[in-house]
């Protein structure tokens, strides 16, 4: 059974990416790990050339893009050197090799200090961008959760163990604690939305030492 998880269309999107050279924590000869902002498109849209990925090859102009965070997303992404080291990451990704640890404030008092979401996802094709949760098409995904911090609001570490789109912002909205700020899946309002990739743990592609990589929420 299909479960929509919009009670509206989708609001239309001023585009007004934030100001601002990219910050880089790592650089190598084979990858670069850099901050996405808030607000600013991880590669081109349609109508909008602005984006991370336009931004570093301006500096970097070999970079090229592994995976990416929403629009609305802040925290880290990698990018790769070299067309190998493209290849080498983006297994790594898809053999879900790689460890990503997420912070978010929802909205109220969640119960529980652990746990977990495994609902499928698909394509709210009438309300793309939006996904919704479906048992008979659906993509698997699961979140891991860890409560980090209770108050008017709920901190949360989140651990996806798949990478399917708005993954982490439909299973909040199925928990029943929505993030704040997430205009698509009824957040209650707030500056931004409230989620950011705070830590990456990958293999570095020549060698394959294991590296960490974090970058603190500005709103934890």
């Amino acid at each position: 059974m299909d479960r929509p998880v919009n009670i509206k269309p989708p609001p239309l999107i001023d585009y007004a990416p934030p100001k601002g050279p990219v910050e880089v924590v790592h650089a190598d000869e084979a990858l670069l790990v850099v901050v996405k902002p808030t607000g600013l498109l991880s590669v081109p849209g349609k109508d909008w050339p602005d984006c991370l990925e336009a931004r570093l090859r301006a500096e970097y102009p070999e970079a090229l893009t592994v995976h990416r965070l929403d629009m609305d997303t802040s925290g880290l992404m990698v990018f790769a050197r070299t067309p190998a080291t493209q290849r080498h990451l983006g297994l790594q990704f898809e053999r879900r090799q790689v460890a990503k640890t997420y912070l978010a404030r929802v909205e109220g008092c969640v119960a529980g200090q652990a746990g977990f979401v495994a609902l499928p996802l698909i394509a709210d094709w009438p309300n793309r961008p939006l996904q919704k949760v479906c048992w008979t098409h659906g993509k698997p995904a699961h979140t891991d959760w860890r409560v980090l911090e209770r108050g008017a609001d709920t901190l949360l570490e989140l651990r996806p163990r798949t990478g399917r789109s708005h993954q982490l912002r439909v299973h909040c909205r199925e928990m029943g604690h929505p993030i704040l700020g997430d205009r698509f899946y009824g957040g209650p309002p707030a500056a931004r939305l409230m989620l950011h990739a705070a830590e990456l743990r990958l293999r570095h592609p020549e060698g394959g030492r294991w590296m960490r990589f974090a970058s603190p929420a500005p709103f934890a």
